[in-house]
C-alpha cells in the first residue's frame, strides 16, 4: 500500500512531522519532487532537524529512504545532511537514490541567483537553490540524469560544451559575468559521482517488488497545492508538481497504488515567497501570530526568512484538498492559537462585489478580499492532550467548522512539535 503526505496550501504545513510520525508503520519513505529549496522541520528524541534533501523517514532505522526520480537532486547537500544527522547521534539511515534522478548542477544555482537579482522588485521570491533553472533544463532536455555522470571524459565533455555554448551567451550578454568553467565542471562531475555511486539503484523496480510483497510506502511531498505549476498561483509557483498524483511519476509506481492521501493543512495560513495570499495579515497582528506559530516562530527552514502569515483560508484549503484527492486531513499547529481572544476564519472571497467560495484563477485572485467569520479563542495551552474529547469545546468548534467548510475529514490534529503531539480522531 502507498500513502501520500502532501500539502493543502502554500507549503510549510507541517508535512515533515506527519511523515516522520506515519513512518513508524511504513517500510519505505520516498521524496518524489522538489529539491533543497524547502525544508521539513522534525523534532524527535535526537533533537530538532530541518531536512532539505533527505526523506523524513531517516530517523527510523528499519526504513528504506528513497530519493525519487522526480526530485532536483543536490548531491553536495545530500552528503552534508547525512553527515549532520549522524553527527547528532542518528543511526546511519538506509538510503537509495534513483539512477534516473536529475542532478542539480552548480550553474543552476548561479542562474537562479543572477535572475532573482536582475528581476529585483519583480522577483519570484526564490530560495536561490537553482530549482527553476534545473527544471527548465530538464524539460529542455539538457539536464543531467545521474547515470550520465558515469561515462567517459570525452562523452561528458561533448555534453558540457553543448550546454555551455547556450549558457555562456546568457552569462556574458544578459548577466555580464564569467562563462562556465568547462574543465572545472568536468572535474566536479567526476568528484560528485564518486560520492553518490554507493546509493544508486533502480527505484521503480525496487518499489514494484516491495509493493508485491505487501510493504507500505509513504510518498513525501514538498510545498503544497498553491505552489503547483498548473493548479497553483502561477507564476508564483514552484517548478515541479507537489500534487499526490505526481507521486506516481516521481517515484515510478502505478497511480492506482496510491490508496491513502493525507493532506496537511495548518490551523492558520503561512507562506514563504511571493504570490497572492488573500487572508494575509500585517503589522503587529502578523508579528504576534508569526512569533507564536510553528516551533520557535514562523521562519523559513531553508532561508530563515520571516514567513508571511494569515488566518485560515477555507476557500484555498477546500481547493487544495480537492486537487490533492484528500482521504484524510492532518490539521497542524493548533496549539499556536491558544493566545488569541478571537480567531478569524476566511470563509469566502469577495470578488468584484460578489462572494465566491471556489478558488479562482490568479488574475482574479489579485482582486479578491477575504470574508471572515470570527470564533472565540480557547485561551489555554492544549499541548499534552491525547484525546479529541479532552480538547476545549471552543477548540473543537473551530476544528469542526473548518472541516464542514473544506468538506474533507480531519482525522489527525497536531498539538505540538514532537512526534507524540498528535491526536487521532476517528471519522
Amino acid at each position: 500500500m502507498v500513502k501520500a503526505v502532501v500539502g493543502a496550501n502554500w507549503g510549510d504545513e507541517g508535512k515533515g512531522k506527519i511523515t516522520d510520525m506515519l513512518a513508524e508503520d511504513a517500510d519505505i519513505v520516498i521524496r518524489f519532487q522538489g529539491g533543497a529549496n524547502a525544508g521539513h522541520t522534525i523534532v524527535n528524541k535526537y533533537g530538532k532537524f530541518a531536512l532539505h534533501t533527505l526523506p523524513s523517514g531517516v530517523f527510523h532505522e528499519n526504513i528504506m529512504n528513497i530519493v525519487g526520480n522526480g526530485m532536483a537532486f543536490d548531491i553536495e547537500k545530500f552528503g552534508k545532511e547525512i553527515q549532520d544527522i549522524v553527527s547528532k547521534g542518528v543511526p546511519k539511515p538506509q538510503l537509495m537514490v534513483s539512477d534516473r534522478v536529475q542532478v542539480m548542477m552548480p550553474y543552476h544555482v548561479l542562474f537562479d541567483s543572477l535572475e532573482e537579482a536582475r528581476l529585483a522588485g519583480k522577483s519570484f521570491g526564490s530560495t536561490k537553490s537553482g530549482i527553476a533553472p534545473f527544471y527548465s533544463d530538464k524539460y529542455a532536455k539538457i539536464g543531467w540524469q545521474v547515470n550520465e555522470f558515469f561515462q567517459d571524459d570525452d562523452v561528458l565533455m561533448e555534453k558540457i560544451n553543448r550546454i555551455a555554448d547556450q549558457k555562456d551567451v546568457l552569462l556574458k550578454n544578459l548577466y555580464h559575468t564569467d562563462p562556465i568553467d568547462r574543465q572545472g565542471l568536468l572535474k566536479w562531475i567526476k568528484e560528485e559521482r564518486e560520492k553518490v555511486e554507493p546509493y544508486l539503484g533502480n527505484v521503480s523496480l525496487y518499489l514494484d517488488k516491495a509493493l508485491k510483497e505487501g510493504k507500505t510506502a509513504l510518498l513525501e511531498g514538498q510545498l503544497g497545492t498553491m505552489k503547483d505549476p498548473d493548479h497553483g498561483i502561477y507564476p508564483m509557483v514552484t517548478s515541479s508538481s507537489p500534487l499526490a498524483a505526481y507521486g506516481a511519476i516521481g517515484a515510478g509506481i502505478p497511480p492506482y497504488e496510491i490508496q491513502k492521501i493525507v493532506v496537511v493543512s495548518k490551523a492558520y495560513s503561512s507562506a514563504v515567497g511571493a504570490g497572492e495570499f488573500v487572508s494575509e495579515i500585517f503589522g503587529d497582528e502578523a508579528e504576534s501570530l508569526r512569533n507564536h506559530g510553528g516551533d520557535g516562530g514562523e521562519y523559513g527552514a531553508t532561508t530563515g526568512r520571516p514567513r508571511r502569515v494569515g488566518w485560515y483560508d477555507c476557500v484555498a484549503s477546500k481547493y487544495g484538498c480537492r486537487l490533492q484527492g484528500a482521504t484524510d486531513v492532518a490539521f497542524t499547529v493548533v496549539d499556536a492559537l491558544g493566545y488569541l481572544d478571537e480567531i478569524p476564519v476566511c470563509v469566502a472571497y469577495e470578488l468584484d462585489g460578489k462572494e465566491i467560495t471556489e478558488f479562482p484563477v490568479t488574475k482574479d485572485l489579485k482582486r479578491c478580499k477575504p470574508v471572515y467569520k470570527v470564533f472565540p479563542g480557547w485561551k489555554c495551552d492544549i499541548r499534552g492532550i491525547k484525546k479529541y474529547e479532552d480538547l476545549p469545546q471552543k477548540c473543537r468548534d473551530y476544528i469542526e467548522f473548518i472541516e464542514s467548510q473544506i468538506g474533507y475529514p480531519i482525522t489527525m490534529i497536531s498539538n505540538g512539535p514532537g512526534r507524540s503531539d498528535i491526536i487521532y480522531r476517528n471519522k
